[in-house]
């Protein structure tokens, strides 16, 4: 496939005044910004979409891993990569009861998204009986950039609109695009502006087709930088991303976004605070996201189950113009993977720990967690077994939280 700086070199719109205050502007000159905004027949059902996967006290389970990366969660508890064995596991995930109390979407991957549980039930199926968004993964993974410094651009462009449309028709109601941003390795301009051009061609496609779009430029935690690099780092990245997303007109109100967390780097002697975390963060988003967009679901990055939850909890101490949510893979499932065990007579507790991830996640989104009955292994991402009082205490604590406009039935949105 042909890389898309290839492709958009010919008509690559130029800087804006917007954008180019942000960043260098030698060189080039500044255009307006266009405001037209194109979300074909689909922009009202797109904004009713976004709204519902950013409902108070939910957020999204990210369980679009590949197969190969499957096969690796699965070798981990001593589970050979078969369709059978991914196929026990994602039924185990969706099929938890009261999920749906806490998690407002599901990112899939494509196998997952034509594929039924073990009981013959399709999995997008179980998903909606439970006001559930199905989500799709459709970007084609990382390849090296040619000419950069070892960075990477995201395939997939390529064919987008059809597969969007077939999604759609399977159920799907909002989608994912990953690329990654490297500190240690620059980043380079180059890899900077294709990571933001390639989303916001993305978006724009998956807009058009009827999905909802998940934009996410994830800056990598490796390296030894310190918070203020990260932050550095992220402030160009997003002024390059919102710039795109306006000129490739995309329906701000119809995206939603997964960014990282401004962290030092993952092997940085400084280690920040959850407060630290959410303060840097915070800034970030004030200087760089409009508030028409409806929802900010963060990735956990590696971060451990607890120190996840932490953060985010931390960030919805204060009042926010965005809805400032979770979008986990490994911080809802590790504990979950490990109590499992591949075993059929461990499903009911590892559904329970998932659960208790949830629950945690959910009171964070509404920074009402306190971190009562965590163990000490959690904190590590190490806990090999959950009790079922801990998630009883979280629901009674969310239920008493929640206003009765926000239960789940009254979040059902256009899917």
């Amino acid at each position: 496939m042909a890389s898309a700086t290839i492709l958009k070199s010919a008509f690559l719109p130029k800087r804006s005044e917007w954008a180019a205050a942000t960043r260098s502007s030698a060189g080039r000159q500044a255009t307006a910004v266009s405001l037209t905004v194109r979300a074909g027949s689909y922009a009202d059902e797109l904004v009713k979409t976004a709204k519902t996967v950013a409902s108070p006290g939910r957020g999204i389970l990210a369980m679009d891993e590949s197969n190969a990366t499957c096969g690796k969660r699965l070798a981990s508890i001593g589970l050979e990569n078969t369709e059978a064995n991914r196929q026990a596991y994602r039924t185990l995930l969706v099929s938890v009861p009261g999920l749906g109390q806490y998690i407002s979407g599901a990112i899939l991957f494509e196998e997952t998204l034509y594929q039924s549980t073990t009981e013959g039930k399709k999995i997008v199926d179980v998903l909606v009986s439970q006001n559930i968004v199905p989500g799709i993964k459709v970007d084609k993974g990382l390849v090296p950039l040619a000419g950069s410094n070892d960075e990477s651009w995201c395939q997939g462009l390529d064919g987008l609109a059809s597969r969007c449309a077939s999604y759609y028709q399977q159920g799907a109601r909002f989608a994912k695009w990953r690329t990654v941003i490297s500190i240690p390795n620059g980043p380079s301009a180059l890899a900077v502006k294709e990571a933001a051009w390639g989303l916001a061609r993305y978006a724009a496609i998956a807009q058009d087709n009827g999905l909802v779009p998940i934009v996410e430029p994830e800056i990598l935690l490796d390296g030894e930088h310190g918070i203020d690099r990260t932050f550095e780092v992220a402030l160009k990245v997003w002024a390059e991303v919102f710039f795109y997303l306006a000129e490739n007109n995309v329906l701000f109100e119809g995206i939603l976004l997964k960014p990282s967390m401004v962290t030092p780097g993952a092997e940085s002697k400084d280690k920040a605070t959850p407060e630290q975390v959410a303060e840097y963060t915070l800034k970030l988003l004030h200087r760089r996201i409009p508030p028409a967009v409806p929802g900010i679901m963060f990735l956990s990055g590696g971060q451990s189950e607890v120190e996840a939850t932490q953060n985010l909890n931390a960030m919805n101490q204060s009042t926010n113009p965005w809805h400032i949510s979770f979008s986990y893979a490994r911080a809802l499932q590790n504990t979950c993977l490990k109590t499992w065990g591949g075993r059929p007579e461990n499903v009911k507790a590892a559904q329970e720990a998932l659960l208790v991830r949830a629950t945690a996640n959910s009171l964070a989104q509404l920074g009402k967690y306190t971190g009562e009955g965590e163990s000490a292994e959690s904190k590590k991402g190490m806990c090999n077994h959950v009790s079922g009082t801990v998630a009883e205490r979280y629901r009674a604590v969310l239920s008493s939280i929640i206003e009765p406009q926000y239960t789940v039935k009254s979040q059902r949105g256009a899917f």
